[in-house]
């Protein structure tokens, strides 16, 4: 693991803002691990924020919700902010802000529910892992080995992001409600608390007010946000290439998705919204906004403006595992946790020199892996060597980028081998 520079101080103490909704809203039909949703809505019809508008049959997928109250005005290709461009659903706010029918269930109703029935609501909210991995969450709340441990992830160790803090300080009691939710829907015996220790407001909050769990702090190293990397940090556990986090009896689960899942019991509240931390040195007021599923990234920059600089670089997620942006007309999506705007001098990229062998990668590689030699592998399109040498088991992490002397793109070329091993 690396120390990097945080840079948190943009948004640390910044309270999460609630964002209006916006005049339209772009809701692909992909937005997790798994099947694609189809449409179950069509042009011209009217909608209710909270109301599924598409859903398939399948073991992996979750449905997707209309976001605001409105009428859908069209179905089409948009801007995607991981797959490039997508199916999304465009629907024009009618000012409203209705909301679809919902109950809210007490705490003695939910005692009484099974893990199955847990399963389902989850499910039916379309709730996915809202740290970037966007992982349908009823398929991690039924493993196929039994499980003992659930893992709180409030690790947050990218750079510049801050939404799961202020959540784990604004919104304490909620997550741990999910917390005991989950832990009871797998049936674990230990619940472990991971949170760095640049979070001194996080870890007052759950050492106040979840002793009941075990609360564990952690040195701020990237990527200790990582499953295998915190499963080995917090249980000293390694999980074996090749393998999941459940086949050594542990579940880890993000704080945010933790939050969703209360929602979703508690609130009978399908997953529309989330915490976007916008944030970059060109923003003249970075913050932590409450926005809607859809939204398109233009409106939270401008939200976060006037610019001191022009951005050259949008990023959205983290600076080290996002994805650089060609439009800002691309929408938040489930998995949307950051926003990050690179100046000029900050996005310039330095030319790419000869690898002299240093092993700078191997020693830093969190997954325990050689990087430059399946970048090697992967330059001289040698598909089977660059899989011997355990292109599937990276995380595409950007530590061996970031150590790197030489400035090799081994995570571009790593990623590049893991699209052809899948033909």
């Amino acid at each position: 693991m690396v120390r990097l520079e945080e840079h948190k101080e943009y948004t640390a103490d910044k309270p999460i803002e609630k964002l209006k909704p916006p005049a339209k809203v772009y809701i692909p039909l992909a937005q997790h691990l798994g099947k694609v949703c189809v449409p179950e809505v069509k042009p011209g019809d009217a909608v209710l924020a909270g109301q599924r508008i598409a859903g398939i049959q399948a073991h992996v997928w979750a449905p997707v919700h209309a976001s605001i109250s409105g009428k859908v005005s069209a179905i089409q290709d948009w801007p995607h902010p991981v797959l490039g461009k997508a199916k999304a659903i465009v629907i024009e706010d009618d000012g409203l802000d209705k909301t679809a029918p919902s109950r809210s269930r007490s705490a003695g109703e939910i005692a009484g529910l099974s893990a199955s029935q847990i399963q389902k609501i989850v499910l039916e909210a379309g709730v996915v892992g809202m740290g970037g991995a966007s992982f349908p969450t009823h398929v991690k709340l039924a493993p196929p080995k039994p499980v003992d441990t659930l893992i709180v992830n409030g690790a947050e160790c990218e750079p510049f992001l801050t939404g799961d803090s202020r959540l784990m300080v604004e919104r304490t009691e909620q997550i741990i409600s999910g917390i005991e939710v989950v832990a009871r829907c797998l049936g674990a015996r230990h619940v472990y608390v991971a949170i760095e220790d640049n979070k001194p407001q996080a870890i007052e909050a759950f050492s106040r007010k979840a002793a009941h769990f075990n609360i564990r702090v952690l040195r701020s190293q990237y990527p200790q946000g990582g499953e295998k990397q915190l499963i080995r940090t917090v249980l000293k556990k390694e999980v074996p290439r090749g393998k999941l986090p459940f086949d050594v009896g542990v579940v880890v689960h993000n704080v945010a998705t933790l939050l969703a899942v209360y929602e979703a019991v508690y609130l009978d509240k399908p997953l529309y919204e989330r915490v976007v931390t916008v944030a970059g040195s060109s923003l003249s007021s970075p913050r932590n906004l409450l926005v809607r599923i859809g939204t398109p990234i233009k409106e939270l920059i401008d939200h976060c403006g006037p610019p001191k600089e022009e951005p050259a670089k949008i990023i959205v997620g983290g600076p080290m595992m996002g994805i650089a942006q060609f439009t800002d007309t691309v929408p938040v999506i489930k998995s949307t946790n950051g926003i990050i705007l690179f100046t000029e001098a900050e996005a310039r990229m330095n030319d790419e020199q000869v690898c002299i062998r240093c092993g700078a990668c191997v020693r830093n590689c969190p997954a325990g892996l050689m990087p430059c030699l399946i970048n090697l592998a992967s330059e001289k399109t040698l598909w089977p060597e660059a899989k011997t040498y355990g292109a599937l088991d990276c995380i595409e992490c950007g530590s061996c980028n970031y150590v790197c002397p030489a400035n090799r793109r081994m995570v571009q070329s790593i990623k590049r081998a893991k699209l052809e091993l899948s033909k």
